[in-house]
């Protein structure tokens, strides 16, 4: 036995036990072994010290010494992040490749980003310059479309009494020193430490006031997300869930993608780094990866690592929306991570809750969603963190623990409808099972920026849909013949809706992207044709005359048939609807 105290005494998996007191503290992170296998420590007691190995711990054995680092687990923050694709722990999984090959070695140690290259700093601040917590004093050119910005850490503040020129640096350089007030001196260099289960602070929540635009018709207008605001994607297997977060990353109005691949396949993040770097953002005209940051932890690696990728992520975005960014992270899924706890409280030989899950899932969940929010931060910018976590119920069943406990934390609901993706409705968010709490706080925002109309509009189509609803179960029992001429044009109208508007062509180049004004004149054509035509049965006119002039068909084709570019072209829509349907008021 070495003499050193802190040896393994027992191995469990990813957990690994100390016998004895030591002089470790509450989620230290440790090395662990001979290969230094990177852990924290997650229990203490008098006798005993328990750790969770964020590594693959085969070959591990008993007797191997743990070493201290007296830090907690946390992440390097500086330039170099934008770009990269990371582990659950952030390990760079280009440079690992560099140095151990296609498979990530034990205990593979790797800077988290590059300390080699050298930017070109620009600084904000002089001698003799008082800086609070959050003060940008340096910037830099992270990407094409990122200004990386440099910030004092949280609860530091001092008086600047050296400061050098603009240049290039190293993220480890010293450009800048304090004097702090209680006289000691603290280096800035171009990054920061923070530990990734602590929030980083702000000056205060704002409240939720802006809708995150999408381009996705179904969310966009009938249960839109706000900026700062958090939203979950529930269903079954095959039912879209990647799919529609790809698309979100792709297409919406945040300034910048965190997408987290937690227990999933390891081909979908290569699907997503793939097109990533192939797809051109509309809003900057250059690659989408310029605004994008990956972290892979896929379900061949390490489970505990599972766990630690989610925290990663929320870290990294905070990071960014300090600087003022409005940030959006995808979670794929939160099933997988509430797995791992799972199995790691298994092994822990701790009481099981609903269906083997921990009885503490509920408090873990609402630990990541409630650090969305939309904030003033400590520089006195604005920035938000939208949080978009998918959720894969074995069997669609939403009644279990994972998907009931996350709708307690987020006002947004994407419900993924089996039977939709089977007949290739995408995206397959069924509108019955949805819902967004948001709609009255961003009521104000559509009211000012797309029409006065767009929320009725909206509220009209819902009603719709949900007459649809009670109808077909009429249809089911007796048939379309037996309902009168008004309630088949509902079934036609919301059959339209459905089809016409609801539906998306994720390859079609118009489709795959819809401003808010195109939504509105779409329902616009759509609530125009319904009214018309409900006038036209009111004098007792077949509703198969209306049908017989084509505006249905024509009218589910419209997506297809107008350009973005071209929403002029709806008023012809218009004049087409009531000229065609005139003729029957003058006969």
């Amino acid at each position: 036995m070495p003499e050193n105290k802190n040896v393994i005494y027992g191995i469990n998996g990813p957990v690994v036990t100390i016998k004895g007191k030591t002089e470790l503290s509450m989620m230290e992170m440790v090395y662990v072994g001979e290969k230094r296998l990177i852990g924290e420590v997650i229990k203490l007691e008098d006798d005993c010290t328990t750790i969770q190995v964020y590594e693959e711990t085969t070959g591990l054995m008993p007797g191997e010494k743990v070493e201290s680092t007296g830090n907690m687990l946390s992440l390097v923050l500086g330039p170099g992040i934008i770009r990269n694709i990371f582990d659950g722990i952030q390990r760079p999984l280009s440079a690992i490749e560099e140095t151990s090959g296609a498979f990530i070695g034990k205990g593979a140690s790797v800077d988290a980003i590059d300390t080699q290259k050298k930017w070109d700093v620009t600084i904000d601040v002089k001698e003799g310059d008082f800086l609070e917590s959050g003060q940008v004093y340096a910037h830099c050119q992270e990407s094409p479309v990122i200004l990386h910005k440099m910030m004092v850490p949280p609860y530091i503040r001092g008086k600047v009494i050296e400061c050098h020129q603009d240049g290039q640096y190293c993220v480890n350089d010293t450009i800048v020193k304090l004097k702090l007030d209680n006289g000691m001196e603290y280096c800035l260099t171009l990054c920061q430490k923070w530990p990734i289960r602590s929030p980083r602070p702000t000056k205060k929540r704002m409240g939720v006031v802006k809708p995150l635009i999408t381009g996705q018709r179904v969310i966009d207008t009938l249960f839109p997300v706000a900026k700062g605001g958090a939203a979950a994607i529930p269903g079954g297997f095959g039912t879209g869930k990647t799919m529609t977060q790809h698309q979100l990353a792709k297409w919406c109005d945040a300034d910048i993608i965190i997408y987290v691949g937690c227990g999933e396949r390891g081909n979908e993040m290569t699907q997503a780094l793939q097109e990533f770097s192939e797809l051109i953002d509309p809003r900057t005209g250059k690659p989408l990866t310029d605004r994008t940051v990956l972290i892979a932890n896929t379900s061949n690696m390490p489970v505990a690592a599972r766990e630690a990728s989610i925290y990663t992520g929320i870290t990294i975005a905070e990071y960014y929306r300090d600087m003022g960014y409005h940030t959006a992270l995808m979670a794929d899924s939160t099933s997988r991570w509430a797995e791992a706890l799972r199995e790691i409280s298994g092994r822990l030989e701790e009481m099981p809750a609903d269906e083997g899950f921990p009885a503490y899932l509920p408090s873990r969940l609402s630990e990541f969603y409630e650090r969305a929010g939309y904030v003033e931060t400590l520089c006195g910018e604005e920035g938000s963190v939208t949080l978009i976590g998918a959720v894969s119920p074995q069997g669609s069943d939403f009644s279990e623990p994972v998907t009931q406990n996350t709708k307690r934390f987020t006002r947004c609901f994407w419900a993924l409808d089996k039977s939709l993706a089977y007949a290739r409705h995408y995206p397959a968010i069924n509108w019955n099972d949805s819902y967004s709490e948001y709609l009255g706080e961003l009521k104000g925002w559509y009211d000012e920026n797309v029409s006065v109309e767009f929320i009725k509009n909206r509220d009209k189509i819902c009603e719709i849909l949900l007459e649809e609803n009670g109808l077909l179960e009429i249809v089911n029992l007796v048939g379309s013949d037996m309902l009168p001429d008004d309630q088949k044009l509902t079934l036609e109208i919301a059959r339209l809706i459905r089809v016409g508007f609801l539906q998306q062509n994720a390859f079609h180049k118009d489709d795959t992207f819809v401003s808010l004004e195109k939504q509105m004149k779409m329902m616009q054509v759509i609530l125009h044709l319904y009214k018309k035509s409900m006038k036209i049965i009111s004098k007792q006119i077949p509703i198969s005359n209306i049908l017989s002039t084509g505006l249905f068909d024509k009218a589910v084709k419209m997506k297809y048939d107008i350009p973005n570019d071209k929403l002029e072209m709806f008023d012809e829509y218009i004049n087409e609807i009531d000229s065609k349907l005139e003729t029957f008021f003058r006969e």
